[in-house]
């Protein structure tokens, strides 16, 4: 075998290689050899079938196994030689002179291709002893746990029928129709549908046309969209809804103490303010964990400095600009909607493309250095949290799982980058810094 460098261009490698004919030769007696021991064919007795007649049935079956096997050893000798990690899968094109393909099928001529690589750049990490990050902590205030408290109690709290009209507070039951220019509105139509007056759930201007009605009355009235709002086909535009109303409840009175704790299963008041606590203090640690990773993420980004793979660029990219695309269809809306040109929003979002792959890569390398890996204990509890999370279809959500390598993959590359930053965490210098609830959950810029 007979392997020639043709072309070097930063992270891309191309080679030619010839297998001559007679090692293919080999590889194909080779097989036929193991055939003769295994197949059964009228007329012969087992083993004893004459290697020309496997030959002509087998002979390019054969051929075609021994040529996959020269080139996937090939590949993988050139990769070992030169220390290469690949990109993305090499890409081979097959030889067109002295009869082809088929020449080499037919033990006519060597094998000689060329394949092409993208390899992996030489990575070269920071000290992360010197990486200074800024954890975030907030203390959950007791005013934090009466709001978890009062919003508890809004969507437990009874409702009693009444006779009277609505009012704002009331829960109507209603059955609506709504139309636009004339035309059935898509999603407008609605059949016995609890709607607390006053909570502005419906678009502005809906629900306070129901005060005053009665059950059983119908009224037919316009009300108009945003001029923001999220569907651009609607916005600013008048809305007409034909509404029966099915019944009207007001509120009943209740009171939050070890009653209303006990019905929501809890012991006493007491010990449900404690579970609300403890709720809302892992939604403060998963936030700040949430920002001291993306403040990592960007120390990273920002030391990390080398030439990527356009392939795994081109990959991230696309998958990215589709869903983009996928969205703005979805919400019937454009790039002037949002503000924007599509040349600009490409530029933006290949930015983003770039970070995500340079960061992959980082975090992989750090991982293979320091043998970072997701066991599969860890995998198999991720797996079952995730089935618990549908309720009786935790077997099908099992199964989906086991036959789905990519959705596999997909489960454990967010628990393998949170070991990476925990790794990391403890060796970087890490400053706790206490704020208020409004600054952690602060969006950034």
């Amino acid at each position: 075998m007979q392997v020639t460098e043709t072309a070097a261009a930063g992270l891309k490698r191309e080679f030619r290689v010839v297998v001559p004919a007679t090692d293919l030769a080999a590889r194909v007696k080779e097989r036929i050899g193991e055939l003769k021991d295994r197949v059964q064919l009228p007329g012969f007795r087992p083993g004893k079938v004459p290697e020309a007649h496997l030959h002509r049935l087998y002979g390019k079956s054969a051929m075609a196994e021994a040529i996959e096997a020269a080139v996937r050893d090939a590949n993988s000798k050139i990769l070992s030689d030169n220390g290469f990690k690949l990109a993305t899968e090499p890409k081979v094109a097959w030889p067109t002179e002295d009869g082809g393909m088929e020449g080499v099928i037919e033990g006519k001529s060597d094998l000689a291709y060329t394949v092409a690589l993208e390899i992996m750049p030489p990575i070269v990490l920071t000290d992360f002893k010197t990486i200074k990050l800024t954890r975030l902590t907030a203390p959950v205030a007791e005013s934090e746990i009466d709001k978890a408290l009062e919003s508890l109690y809004e969507q437990n709290r009874p409702f009693e029928a009444k006779s009277g009209s609505a009012e704002t507070g009331d829960r109507a039951t209603i059955s609506f129709q709504g139309s636009v220019d004339g035309a059935p509105l898509e999603g407008g139509i609605g059949e016995d549908v609890p709607l607390v007056l006053g909570t502005g759930h419906f678009i502005p201007g809906f629900e306070e046309q129901l005060v005053g009605l009665k059950a059983g009355d119908n009224k037919t009235f316009t009300v108009k969209f945003p001029a923001d709002y999220r569907e651009a086909n609607l916005a600013g535009k008048d809305a007409t809804f034909a509404v029966t109303v099915k019944g009207v409840e007001s509120p009943g009175e209740t009171r939050i103490d070890d009653e209303f704790a006990k019905a929501l299963g809890a012991e006493s008041l007491a010990k449900l303010r404690e579970a609300m606590k403890d709720r809302i203090a892992r939604e403060h640690a998963a936030a700040a964990h949430q920002k001291l990773k993306r403040t990592l993420f960007d120390e990273l980004d920002a030391r990390h400095k080398f030439e990527l793979p356009q392939s795994l660029i081109e990959q991230e990219f696309a998958n990215v600009w589709a869903q983009i695309e996928n969205d703005l269809k979805q919400q019937n809306r454009t790039f002037a909607d949002e503000g924007t040109t599509e040349e600009k929003a490409r530029e933006e979002y290949r930015a983003i493309a770039e970070r995500r792959v340079r960061l992959g890569l980082v975090l992989a390398e750090i991982g293979e250095r320091n043998n970072i890996t997701v066991t599969e204990a860890q995998l198999k509890a991720a797996l079952m949290e995730q089935a618990r999370q549908y309720p009786g279809q935790e077997r099908q959500i099992w199964e989906y799982y086991q036959k789905n390598p990519n959705a596999i993959a997909a489960l454990r590359a967010p628990l393998f980058e949170d070991k990476v930053v925990g790794f990391l965490t403890e060796l970087a210098e890490v400053t706790d810094k206490e704020v208020s609830r409004d600054e952690l959950f602060k969006e950034e810029e």
